[in-house]
């Protein structure tokens, strides 16, 4: 039977990969780095290179190790990569660069129905990091699991204008997106079109998964990079949504009879170093671990008593540098089996 089964974002929870922070560092300044991390920034002198704050790599993966404890104490399976030199020189003909980190699963893979794949993702930095998980998706496909991946995108430089407006950075050159640019609500996928994924991905997506899902891609919800602070489905039925990003004319149509939950004023906890990776809406990057259950981060007392006062179970606790290094609950963890069949909730 295959290990990896999973159809929606809310489905209750059996085994779940949580990322590392050993080796983790903010790669060489580049073309792709300054469209999809540091667009705003004129002077890429401004940007620290090099292995992150030793606080913040221990303190972050201690965090890590509590959240997998956490949720094997509710009875889920949990699996962590090793950790890999980040260092190490990577070189194409068209560019060379160091590597990043194997923080956030989320952002390269994605398990839909019996399926693992690794998308082409848009950061040069992380062009090989499925190495982390090999070990791992070999294990999953052993187990009966179709392991696909996309094709390795070229990354040139004209893929890339980090002066354009937001949301046209990245180019339709050639197939290229961040797994965290899709939600999964059954037979339908949400994909978000913006510099962290081009259309041509949304194509190859549809493509790979065929006519038994519809991929949906939306290019006016949000611009920059990942949907998962954008709209968070809770339940059948029941989303969250960011009000600075979503209204009533960008709604998805297959999302327009949900019922939904504006996100609260959300608490700004702060960041190290001059440039954070994430605005204060990390706050919504939450897991969903069950239907209407939740761990969420402690510290937005505004938004857990939101999600209460909807009905939703939350279970606290903390990833002090989401900020800084540009990942939640929901970023930091990729969820490979949840108990559930294949549906439509439109």
């Amino acid at each position: 039977m295959s290990l990896v089964d999973v159809h929606t974002e809310w489905d209750p929870l059996e085994e779940i990969v949580v990322g590392t922070m050993e080796g983790a560092r903010m790669p060489i300044v580049d073309r792709s780095l300054l469209a999809t991390e540091f667009p705003d920034i004129d002077d890429p002198r401004q940007i620290a290179t090099g292995p992150y704050p030793a606080q913040v790599v221990e303190e972050t993966e201690a965090e890590l190790e509590e959240l997998a404890n956490l949720l094997t104490g509710l009875g889920v399976t949990v699996r962590r990569p090793g950790g890999r030199d980040h260092k190490a020189v990577l070189s194409t003909p068209d560019w060379s660069t160091d590597g990043f980190y194997d923080y956030c699963p989320r952002d390269g893979f994605l398990a839909v129905g019996d399926a693992i794949i690794e998308t082409p993702m848009v950061l040069r930095a992380r062009w090989l990091e499925g190495f982390a998980y090999k070990d791992l998706f070999l294990e999953y496909s052993e187990s009966g699991a179709r392991w696909l991946s996309a094709p390795k995108p070229q990354l040139a430089d004209d893929m890339y204008e980090p002066s354009a407006p937001p949301g046209k950075r990245l180019r339709d050159l050639e197939p290229a997106f961040d797994a965290a640019n899709v939600l999964r609500f059954g037979t339908d996928l949400l994909y978000q079109v913006s510099d962290s994924g081009n259309m041509r991905g949304a194509r190859w997506l549809q493509s790979a998964l065929g006519s038994q899902y519809t991929v949906h891609p939306c290019d006016d919800l949000y611009t920059s990079t990942h949907i998962d602070s954008t709209i968070v489905p809770l339940r059948p039925g029941l989303v969250l949504i960011n009000p600075a990003r979503v209204n009533d004319t960008n709604m998805p149509e297959f999302l327009r009879g949900w019922d939904r939950i504006v996100c609260p004023e959300l608490v700004d906890t702060g960041f190290v170093g001059d440039h954070p990776k994430s605005s204060v809406w990390i706050g919504m990057n939450f897991l969903v671990v069950a239907p209407g259950k939740a761990v969420v981060d402690k510290r937005q007392t505004g938004l857990i008593r939101e999600l209460e006062r909807h009905g939703v179970e939350v279970i606290p606790s903390q990833l002090t540098h989401s900020r800084t290094l540009g990942g939640g609950f929901h970023c930091v963890t990729l969820d490979v089996r949840r108990t559930g069949e294949l549906a439509t909730y439109r």
